[in-house]
């Protein structure tokens, strides 16, 4: 018996090494992790099953072991049959080493199974008399099947790895020569003096990392190409790999609901799938301008490099043993990227999923001839690339996931684009006159974006056709102090919604009286400053409108000879004219305060009256001389009142 390990410290492990077991009622179960442990595929040393111990957790949430112990003869027990099993089940047998483990009770002890990686693949044969390698995945025990198996198998060099194998059937005959040529000349391998020939042996290597296209078979002695050159060079490589294929798919919605869809699919060698690949992700990479974001008025909608990233890592680093083509997503919202197989050997999951999994090749030699032909990158870059680049571009982080069966990226849209296809969604239904229709893909679309310019001039523009100013009223009471990062437009357009009933509540037109003037900050277009300079004029004091036509002129002399701000102008001085002649008319007031009125409502008029004859002159269209000429009618009945 002996104390030298510290259960304490093996739970503060990672949970791969550890198995902790307070009874065991199944000696084969504890077994089956041994075996695990020795087959050890994350290479982490081996591991200890730790049997009467319990893992449990403190106040805190750290690891605590609860030492419950077994009696004398239950460790006698497990300890016999484990071994037994070990030896006569286990192929190779196996031989744990067993250590016992004083409690604070003197009648129970901890049984340890010690059992470091033994450098082969080990599996267990059933009592139904199945056999099967088992491997320890996170925290479980699982038999390794497919792919794992396949991985297992190589990793303990019982198979050698799949793109050095002899392709089967293939023949030389079977590779694209010209193709082959090309490449080796990029690359810089290629002498013309000798030609290809020597490249056609299984002599001749490109580099130290890559073997040599072809082996000899030990019995026939024909030269078979292996399977990364018919990968790469060979003529119908689905004849021979029939997985080596792409699917690239596009859905316009934001998932496979959609009744229309898009797919290429794509065979060819692996340059040409991934020249093909690119060429379509290419398109995907399209950039939105918002000139409202001064910051970022560019948003790519996927960071290009990390497209190229992802699709070219699923082509390279995926098992090409499984009879599944590569597939790639395309949805309104985000790219996935779908490669077969599970993670490649030696790569921590999490460390994966965080971007600081160290460089792992599955197959070396497709991994260093595309690095050299400039198409993927090297040494475990691609996953940090495909991070910085979607943070530095704006858009959400991407997402990794991994089982035994395939590795998935998720790469989302930049939100600009994804907001892009919500507005187009109502906007088709606002042309449609489908306009409750428009209100209810709204909501979820203003709960997500408020203060967006597109959202909120929607926004106004559903409840405006509607004539329903309540749900404005709310968005401005709950967003008033944000109101002054909105534009110009989408202000105007809340408080045209406001007024859009036939009898605006007093408390509406004075929130659009505050929209008008938060609207009259900052530079305008010509339409919104006509609109402006409306609101202004209705629902504030006529002052305020002529004080912001004039910043406006000054600032954009090109309008001087806009008549329908020329006449706006002149319909405020009116505006002031009638004001003063009411200040005149109220008998109330003292005689010298009625006289400046009457004086200050000519002195109105007379501005007013050459500013509409000169609109007028302008020959603006039928529905603003309408207006213009009111206004002069108006004019001259109120000059008449002046004179008296």
């Amino acid at each position: 018996m002996s104390d030298r390990i510290d259960l304490q410290a093996l739970a503060e492990r990672e949970s791969e090494q550890v198995e902790w077991k307070e009874a065991v009622a199944d000696e084969q179960d504890v077994v089956k992790t041994l075996v695990a442990f020795a087959n050890d595929r994350a290479n982490l040393g081996g591991g200890y099953v730790v049997c009467g111990a319990r893992e449990s957790r403190d106040g805190e949430g750290f690891a605590r072991v609860e030492l419950v112990g077994m009696g004398s003869a239950d460790c006698k027990r497990v300890e016999g049959k484990v071994l037994a099993i070990c030896r006569d089940q286990v192929s190779p047998p196996l031989a744990p080493r067993v250590e016992e483990l004083r409690t604070e009770d003197p009648a129970r002890r901890i049984l340890v199974f010690v059992m470091p990686q033994t450098g082969r693949a080990h599996q267990l044969r059933l009592r139904n008399g199945e056999t099967h390698h088992y491997i320890r995945v996170a925290r479980t025990t699982q038999q390794a099947r497919n792919g794992l198996l396949l991985d297992l198998l190589t990793l303990r060099g019982e198979r050698e790895p799949w793109d050095r194998r002899p392709c089967g059937s293939a023949s030389i005959a079977d590779l694209d020569l010209v193709a082959l040529r090309d490449t080796l000349q990029r690359l810089g391998r290629f002498d013309p003096q000798a030609g290809i020939e020597p490249h056609l042996s299984d002599e001749q290597t490109i580099h130290a990392l890559v073997p040599s296209l072809c082996v000899r078979e030990p019995l026939s002695g024909e030269l078979r190409p292996r399977n990364f050159a018919i990968l790469l060079f060979g003529r119908e490589i689905q004849r021979f790999i029939p997985g080596a294929c792409t699917y690239f798919s596009l859905y316009p919605g934001p998932d496979r609901s959609e009744p229309h869809a898009e797919r290429h699919e794509l065979a060819g060698t692996l340059l040409e799938q991934a020249r093909r690949v690119l060429e379509l992700l290419d398109v995907q990479a399209y950039t939105a301008f918002d000139k409202t974001d001064r910051a970022m008025p560019n948003a790519v909608r996927y960071p290009l490099r990390a497209l190229q990233e992802a699709a070219v890592n699923a082509l390279v680093h995926r098992s090409y043993e499984e009879a599944e083509p590569t597939r790639i997503t395309a949805f309104s919202d985000r790219i996935e990227v779908m490669s077969p197989g599970p993670l490649p050997l030696g790569v921590d999951p999490v460390a994966w999923r965080e971007g600081r999994a160290g460089a792992r090749w599955r197959n070396q030699s497709l991994a260093w001839l595309l690095n050299r032909l400039q198409i993927a990158q090297g040494e475990g870059q691609g996953i940090p690339t495909i991070v910085r680049t979607m943070r530095e571009e704006g858009c959400p982080p991407p997402t990794f996931e991994a089982n035994e069966g395939q590795v998935l990226c998720t790469l989302p849209a930049h939100p600009r684009h994804a907001l892009a296809r919500s507005h187009r969604a109502v906007e088709t239904a606002l042309s449609l006159g489908d306009f409750e229709h428009a209100r209810g893909l709204l909501e979820p679309l203003v709960a997500r974006d408020p203060l967006g310019f597109r959202t909120a001039l929607l926004f106004a523009e559903v409840h405006r056709v509607l004539r329903d100013p309540a749900p404005v009223r709310r968005f401005v009471d709950e967003h008033r102090d944000h109101l002054p990062a909105l534009p110009a437009s989408a202000l105007l357009a809340l408080a045209e919604a406001l007024l859009a009933s036939p009898q605006p509540l007093r408390s509406d037109e004075e929130r659009a009286s505050e929209l008008y003037q938060l609207a009259a900050a900052g530079h305008h277009e010509l339409l919104d400053a006509r609109r402006v300079a409306v609101g202004l004029k209705r629902y504030d004091r006529p002052a305020r409108a002529l004080e912001f036509i004039r910043t406006q002129l000054q600032r954009h002399p090109e309008w001087a000879d806009d008549a329908g701000l020329i006449q706006i102008q002149g319909d405020a001085l009116i505006g002031q004219a009638k004001r003063c002649s009411e200040t005149g008319n109220n008998r109330s007031l003292p005689p010298a305060t009625r006289r400046r009125a009457w004086e200050d409502c000519r002195r109105y008029l007379n501005q007013a009256e050459p500013l509409l004859r000169r609109a007028q002159a302008l020959r603006p269209d039928a529905g603003l001389l309408s207006q213009i000429e009111r206004n002069l009618a108006f004019l001259s009945l109120l000059r008449k009142k002046a004179t008296r």
